[in-house]
């Protein structure tokens, strides 16, 4: 969010509201069981995340993965909805419609993989690389909020948790 470039900021933004969806999805029922009504908000809020993105991936084919992802966090509000007894964690019931929830997996899981193989460093040429590609500002400080290999690993660590979360369903 500390990028310079406003698209940047505002997938930052949209990732953000993800990884705190994820990790509000991911407190135990024993610790905090939510009243029904919030699985309908969740699912409310997603799908009002998912509608900008439902625009931009027609420039950007990356905000069409934040779609599916917040496609899969709609679904999974929507499945605990729908779910009887209590259900904050996944694990409560087996909510949701298998294949959707196996085609999710699938995307996931390659997705996960796919971003490890990006994490990779590949060899560069001696004197190769500008301040773009190395996340270094004209002052030799880092630009945190241009750093690709931050924002690789984040969306790595989002990937693993909608795997596990999927998992759990």
């Amino acid at each position: 969010m500390r990028s310079q470039v406003a698209e940047q900021r505002r997938t930052a933004g949209g990732e953000a509201l993800m990884g705190f969806g994820m990790a509000a999805m991911a407190v135990p029922a024993a610790v905090f069981t939510p009243p029904d009504w919030v699985w309908w908000v969740c699912a409310a809020v997603f799908g009002a995340a998912a509608l900008p993105d439902l625009w931009r991936a027609r420039k950007c084919p990356h905000h069409l993965h934040h779609l599916v992802g917040a496609g899969s966090m709609v679904y999974m509000s929507l499945s605990m909805a729908g779910s009887p007894g209590p259900h904050h964690h996944h694990a409560h019931g087996g909510s949701g419609t298998p294949v959707v929830t196996g085609v999710l997996l699938l995307y996931f899981a390659g997705y996960v993989l796919l971003s490890g193989v990006r994490l990779i460093p590949a060899a560069r040429p001696a004197g190769a690389g500008s301040t773009a590609d190395t996340g270094v500002t004209d002052s030799g400080g880092p630009g945190w909020g241009d750093r690709p290999e931050l924002a690789r690993a984040c969306r790595l660590s989002m990937g693993m948790a909608m795997v596990a979360m999927l998992l759990t369903m």
